[in-house]
């Protein structure tokens, strides 16, 4: 089975998140959108999530060299966790938009 990208199973958002990466200034963040894998959502159960892991969730915290960004977003929350400044999960808060998209791929 091939892998599915977030470009191909959440068009919109991977737009709107290159976007606003290349607006705050992180173009290098916003190169990596369109490849990046879509490994695994979040299932904390939590009504109001959105999140999904580009990388292997970890057990545990991510470690060293471990840093969050904060997107800059007209709707929601949407907060990158990097390892070394490599998008590993997106954390995706109060966007029901993607969140239906996220689970119609990922029941």
């Amino acid at each position: 089975m091939s892998e599915l990208s977030i470009a191909h199973a959440l068009p919109t958002f991977t737009a709107e998140l290159e976007e606003s990466l290349r607006h705050q200034g992180r173009s290098d963040l916003a190169a990596q959108v369109a490849t990046l894998p879509l490994v695994d959502r979040c299932r904390c159960g939590d009504d109001f999530c959105a999140t999904f892991y580009t990388a292997a969730k970890p057990t545990g915290a991510y470690g060293r060299g471990h840093s969050n960004f904060v997107v800059e977003s007209h709707e929601g929350m949407i907060i990158l966790d990097l390892v070394d400044d490599e998008i590993r999960c997106i954390e995706v808060l109060f966007r029901p938009d993607v969140q239906k998209a996220l689970f119609a791929v990922l029941p």
